[in-house]
């Protein structure tokens, strides 16, 4: 059980390391926000009270040395500098390297750690001990230490802590928390013993007992609830705010009613130990207050009526606003959820299944169960692909640090702006899309944006902006990244591909495929190699990468005003709504988001295209792909045929097949190391009669039939 405790911490330490850096480069944006540097000091100061919690003491020790800097900073004491903020980024690398050894991974550089610690002290100077110093004259001020307190909004808040009976078996220890709790504030702490057994009957290892506490406090309700971040999943945790400043005001109608003009019986029903039911049983042998108010005629039973009624209201109302704030989350790891996917996946396939066998019997009853269960798999589907869905955003904070690293490396001023970081994507697509745009970024830094100088020369600013911006697109989200720097040269990269041997010198590219140039293996217009880029590697793996996610990349330039590289991704990769279709003996799935229309293709269409794919569609025309050709399909090719128009980068496509059998919900199966290099397929799924059925990816499909086109315009 602890070294369950220990994964939690460690899972959760590296999301606060996360919320830590974004926290930070904020912060160097706007150094005198005080709510950012109390979001730093929160996370460190969980990081090092859970670290100590749960044996994780270097880790502690060492978060300790940098929480006290920033308590400085949250006094006053210290300035934040560019150089402050660099050597707390250094230190969460540090942290997050502690956390990794103790995964079984190498050491970490416990001397760059204490060299950490020096430059933060030297930044700091002797402000430690003075404030030491300081600390200990406050102590003998009554007068300073109450304007002190005068001068903060504290709020008094009621808190129960009823740890699991297991928690002192794991190696927790609750004397550690109260005591973090009892730093945060005036705190005075009942340990409830009733539960305790008779000696008899108690395990030894077993925690019995529970805390009350009441904890007066101006750090707020996230501070208290940071100290049990890591153990709320094994014990039941009650805050209520019992007492504010708002409350305490004397000409406030709130102050009438504070929590110190409370009746015993009222606190007891508040803090749940006691029901309304049980207060009314023990005060049942007196008359109530109303009734001896009546009967000694200072008041009409009316006037006692309507005091209960408004009593009654604020209790009702009171109730439904708690009830509306309580939200419960639970943490599930991610090979559970996969799991899960999988099983809906297959019942999918089963419901495909149940769905055509009732169609062959066209029996009523069982096509109303089909029906019905084809309804719940649907909700189910959706509902576990929405539990898969994620927030872009959490990817877009990390490259703030990587843009700001590298600008320092490269001496380039460069800022990086986020756009739509609320964006949903599965998160199976974003953890492979990390690496990709890592590439991208790293290129519009190097290559894209100018020196400081070089852009003033030429008219921009001294500081360059990288863009990274996500939108839903139907059954897609398309993520842009742009920046304002020099723009890609045709002609450059025309020059380079033939000097590689890439193309032939009489070959003549649009832009858009010009530019498509850069992701060929080995290409680079570097005319210097630098740590960060220039040795042709990096985006021929980003090619690599999206068409493995089944997305598309499109390069939209003008030299010296910047480049925009659009990604078009798959909301998922586990389920998709795909049209099902016939070419000869066999069937195939075109994913439903690039379809955009069925029409038919006659004797007489074929006849006046003089023996061109092409065909006219609604006064447009529409070269198509021969899919009985494309595999080699054999058999008598029907009258008429259906020809599928799709929408791809390079415009409306057409795919020819014999038959469209219409929309299914299809479960994506990989085809295994054996055919993971057969071309135009991304995978394959299993129809309801069992049968397999090949699912097209059409991009490269659409590619792969441009390609053939130019190079026999060439020849």
């Amino acid at each position: 059980m602890m070294q369950n405790h220990r994964i939690t911490y460690k899972e959760e330490a590296h999301e606060l390391l996360a919320e830590l850096e974004g926290s930070l480069l904020e912060l160097e944006e706007t150094p005198g926000d005080r709510e950012i540097i109390g979001r730093v000091f929160r996370c460190l100061h969980t990081i090092k009270g859970s670290g100590a919690m749960f044996g994780f003491d270097a880790i502690a020790a060492f978060t300790h040395e940098v929480e006290t800097t920033f308590d400085l900073i949250r006094e006053g004491k210290i300035e934040i500098t560019g150089e402050l903020i660099g050597l707390t980024l250094s230190a969460c690398d540090h942290i997050r390297s502690m956390l990794e050894s103790s995964d079984g991974g190498g050491a970490p550089d416990k001397q760059h750690g204490e060299s950490l610690i020096a430059s933060l002290k030297k930044l700091t100077g002797n402000i430690t001990d003075h404030l030491s110093t300081e600390s200990l004259e406050d102590m003998d001020d009554p007068e300073k230490q109450a304007s002190e307190i005068q001068e903060a909004d504290e709020i008094s808040y009621r808190i129960r802590f009823r740890p699991e009976r297991n928690l002192l078996a794991t190696g927790f220890n609750p004397i550690l928390l109260l005591n973090e709790l009892r730093e945060l504030g005036p705190c005075k702490v009942v340990a409830q013993t009733n539960e305790i057994p008779p000696l008899q009957e108690m395990d030894p290892e077993a925690c019995y007992t529970y805390w009350d506490m009441v904890l007066t406090t101006n750090r707020g309700l996230n501070a208290i609830r940071d100290l049990f971040i890591f153990i709320e999943d094994v014990c039941t945790l009650t805050i209520d705010v019992i007492d504010d400043a708002e409350g305490t005001d004397e000409d406030s109608p709130r102050g009438e009613h504070s929590q110190n003009h409370k009746k015993l019986g009222e606190i007891l029903v508040e803090k749940g130990d006691l029901t309304p039911d049980d207060v009314k049983d023990a005060l049942s042998a007196q008359k109530p207050i109303g009734r001896l108010l009546v009967e000694a005629g200072v008041v009409s039973p009316g006037l006692i009526e309507s005091a209960c009624a408004e009593q009654e209201h604020i209790k009702e109302l009171r109730r439904s606003r708690n009830a509306s704030q309580t939200i419960s989350t639970v943490r599930v790891p991610a090979d559970k959820l996969d799991t899960l996917v999988n099983l809906v996946g297959e019942l999918v396939t089963v419901q495909a299944r149940l769905s055509q066998l009732a169609a062959l019997q066209s029996h009523s009853e069982i096509i109303s169960i089909a029906e019905e269960v084809e309804r719940l798999t649907e909700d189910l589907r959706d509902n576990v692909m929405n539990i898969r869905m994620v927030p872009i955003g959490t990817t877009f904070n990390k490259f703030k640090r990587l843009v700001r690293d590298l600008a320092a490396e490269l001496a380039k001023n460069v800022v990086l702006e986020t756009e739509g970081a609320e964006t949903e994507l599965d998160k199976t697509v974003i953890e492979r899309l990390n690496d990709p745009l890592i590439h991208l970024i790293r290129n519009s830094v190097d290559h894209g944006i100018e020196e400081p100088d070089v852009r003033v020369a030429i008219g921009k600013p001294r500081e360059g902006t990288v863009r990274i911006s996500a939108a839903h697109s139907g059954a897609y989200v398309l993520i842009r990244i742009a920046d304002d720097g020099a723009g890609l040269d045709k002609e450059a990269i025309h020059a380079k591909a033939v000097a590689k041997g890439l193309i032939s010198p009489d070959a003549e590219f649009s832009e858009k495929d010009a530019f498509m140039l850069i992701f060929t293996p080995g290409f680079s217009t570097a005319d210097k190699l630098t740590s960060i880029s220039g040795r042709g590697v990096g985006m021929d793996v980003v090619k690599r990468n999206i068409d493995a996610l089944r997305g598309s990349i499109e390069i939209e330039s003008k030299k010296g005003a910047g480049t925009v590289i659009t990604l078009k991704l798959p909301l998922t990769l586990a389920i998709i709504e795909g049209l099902l279709v016939k070419v000869g003996d066999g069937q195939f799935v075109i994913p439903l988001p690039v379809v955009r229309e069925c029409v038919e293709l006659t004797p007489n269409d074929k006849a006046g295209s003089n023996r061109r794919d092409l065909a006219h569609v609604r006064g447009e025309i529409v070269p198509y792909i021969r899919l009985r050709e494309r595999f080699m399909v054999q058999g008598q090719i029907p009258d008429i045929e259906q020809i599928i128009i799709t929408e791809a980068s390079t415009g409306k496509m057409g795919l020819v097949v014999d038959q469209v059998i219409g929309e299914r919900q299809t479960v994506i199966k990989n085809l295994g190391k054996l055919f993971r290099h057969v071309e135009d397929i991304s995978g394959a799924t299993i129809l309801g009669d069992g049968k397999v059925a090949l699912i097209l990816d059409v991009p490269k499909l659409v590619e792969a039939e441009v390609q053939v086109t130019q190079e026999s315009c060439i020849h």
